[in-house]
């Protein structure tokens, strides 16, 4: 990086070895995170023989970096404190080399402050100063700040390559009681493949984030597949722990105002950024991204005083309750449980807020990652109550406001299809569903993802059309029962009074080859409201299906019937039909209205008082006017 120096008082370097000298046995040592760690120091620190440099503790709030190796950790002169177990940690943990605290990361500046964890020495890296005399923190801010406050000696390792960044980092020069000089450039971070899989889930996340949201962000192969398509969304906010490649490109994409956010507006704030060179050059001096420590950046208020906060979540497997297990190891890096706890609370008082778990229905050996319980999985993030939203590559399933049951068959329907049977046994087995719980094993293989749309209608209500799913079942029958005799009996041609489990779980069962179903909802994600449905069933001995729908009479005069009636002959006409057929009371002038206002001509036929209506999509071949 570059930073603009003009005249300024010289500075005194001292050598790694002078720093060293100054350490004396039983010290505690705060070192950076990741990017931000000082490499050149802490490597001498590793290496040395020292004999002052024993019964050290180093304490790190995440160990991102390469520098504090298993094998310096085994040597007994150094012992690690981390706050979680990141790549280097979470190996050293299990072999008993490193002390895990289990704590927010919003509580961690106080856990300093107070003298609980007390600081000695605070290593940091810095940017060169400025002409006014000012270094910034450049790209972890996380909790240098309050290291520096309780240490009673301040190192800063001066390195050129760090970006200078701004929000709250900027520290006097005259503040550090010694300067290194790096000698090693800052630990860059390679980017996650694109997978396909993890495109598909990608996909399914962004179709449950609107526009306006604020978004926490983090490492691994989703957050790579996001941007593409998250920078078709207008007016973001970005509140996230790690600024990475992915977010950047997300930014550049111009999808990112952070306008709608509650505090830092016109800023994407983070705690950390973790990438490559061509992100480090990006940041530098870029008033765009706001660098605090994690007391605002894990703070829950500060998160929920955004509207629509979305918290974005890979996991590793989660159970038919809503619980989740976090990822493990370099390939998933994430939060742990307890630090996520600080975002989960954020977007639960978050006008609109909401939370989004996301994961492959299998792992890479082809196990279901969706299971009947997690409760054999380790890094477990047990708070089911906060989980809204679950996506995978076959869809989202939504839980909030849901029952066990309920939650079981969504989840289950977004679950590998071969996986899906074995689900629904255990599930009843558990007493999670019910004994009689109708399930079609085949049609998890046929269900219609294309049929997804959304339209915004004359007044401006914007309602999203899909394929019906069994989980839909309780929502099919609060449409019924809000229906007024007189429209239960033109859909029903009887007067219904009640609509069971049994007769609507078989009404929502189907097999999306001989019937298609379509659904439109209304409402945030998580909150969504079903408000109209249409369908057709393939006739027996002809190439037509019979067609009907119905629409909330709280919607009607909209034009919903009439878009669901050109979705369904689409579809129809996609799969091959010729036609389709529908039986309406004479008397239902509305309805009738919507097939003849239709692109296709209608034949109809009376009979006591019924219409029987024919709509050929073309004309058979070879015939003539």
């Amino acid at each position: 990086m570059t930073h603009t120096n003009h005249t300024k008082p010289p500075i005194n370097i001292a050598s790694p070895d002078e720093v060293l000298k100054r350490i004396e046995p039983g010290m505690n040592i705060f070192i950076g995170t990741g990017t931000a760690e000082p490499r050149t120091i802490v490597k001498h620190l590793m290496t040395s023989k020292y004999g002052n440099l024993q019964d050290l503790t180093l304490i790190q709030l995440v160990s991102f970096g390469d520098a504090i190796s298993l094998q310096a950790l085994q040597s007994h002169k150094y012992r690690l404190k981390t706050f979680f177990s990141g790549w280097v940690a979470s190996e050293a943990i299990s072999a008993g080399y490193v002390d895990l605290i289990p704590s927010r990361f919003s509580t961690v500046p106080h856990l300093f402050s107070s003298g609980q964890i007390p600081i000695d020495v605070a290593l940091i890296q810095i940017t060169p100063p400025n002409a006014e005399g000012y270094c910034s923190l450049g790209v972890g801010a996380d909790v240098a700040r309050h290291a520096m406050d309780q240490a009673k000696l301040v190192v800063g390792e001066i390195n050129p390559e760090v970006p200078f960044t701004y929000g709250d980092t900027f520290v006097p020069v005259d503040q550090f009681n010694i300067l290194v000089q790096a000698a090693d450039p800052p630990i860059y971070f390679t980017r996650w493949p694109l997978d396909e899989v993890f495109d598909k889930v990608a996909a399914n996340v962004a179709s449950v984030v609107e526009d306006g949201s604020c978004l926490a962000y983090s490492i691994g192969a989703l957050y790579e597949a996001l941007p593409k398509y998250l920078s078709r969304k207008k007016d973001l906010g970005i509140h996230t722990p790690f600024f990475t490649d992915a977010l950047m490109e997300l930014v550049q994409s111009g999808a990112v105002s952070n306008r709608r956010k509650g505090v830092f507006r016109g800023r994407s704030l983070t705690g950390f950024a973790l990438g490559s060179p061509k992100l480090m050059k990006w940041l530098d001096h870029n008033p765009l991204v706001e660098f605090q420590g994690v007391d605002r950046v894990f703070n829950p208020a500060d998160i929920g005083r955004n509207p629509r906060f979305v918290l974005i979540v890979q996991a590793r497997r989660v159970d038919l309750t809503g619980r989740a297990a976090m990822n493990v190891g370099k390939g998933g890096v994430t939060a742990g449980p307890g630090q996520m706890a600080d975002f989960f609370n954020g977007a639960e008082i978050s006008q609109g807020g909401y939370t989004i778990v996301a994961l492959p229905s299998r792992n890479r050996k082809g196990e279901p990652n969706v299971r009947l319980s997690v409760e054999d999985v380790p890094n477990q993030l047990n708070q089911p109550e906060s989980m809204d939203i679950i996506v995978t590559e076959f869809g989202a399933a939504h839980l909030r406001g849901r029952t066990l049951r309920e939650r079981a068959q969504a989840l289950i329907e977004i679950a590998h299809p071969e996986d899906r049977p074995a689900l629904v046994k255990a599930a009843k087995e558990a007493h999670i569903l019910y004994r009689d719980q109708v399930f079609l094993a085949d049609s998890a293989h046929f269900y219609p993802q294309e049929v997804a749309t959304r339209h915004t209608f004359k007044n401006g209500l914007e309602v999203r059309f899909r394929a019906i799913k069994p989980s839909d079942e309780e929502q099919m029958r609060r449409l019924f029962y809000r229906f007024s005799d007189e429209a239960i009996y033109y859909r029903y041609f009887a007067p219904i009074k009640t609509m069971p489990h049994t007769a609507m779980q078989d009404y929502v069962n189907v097999d999306y080859r001989d019937a298609l179903s379509i659904v439109g909802l209304v409402g945030e994600p998580g909150e969504e409201k079903l408000i109209a449905e249409g369908r057709y069933v393939k006739h027996d001995d002809r190439p037509y299906a019979d067609v009907a729908f119905v629409v909330d009479e709280a919607y009607q005069k909209l034009g919903i019937a009439s878009f669901l009636y050109r979705l369904l002959a689409r579809h129809a006409q996609q799969r091959g039909l010729m036609g389709l057929t529908a039986d309406v009371l004479a008397s239902n002038k509305s309805m009738l209205t919507v097939f003849e206002r239709g692109e296709f001509p209608v034949k109809t036929k009376v009979r006591e008082g019924i219409c029987m209506l024919t709509i050929q999509f073309a004309r058979p071949e070879g015939k003539g006017e």
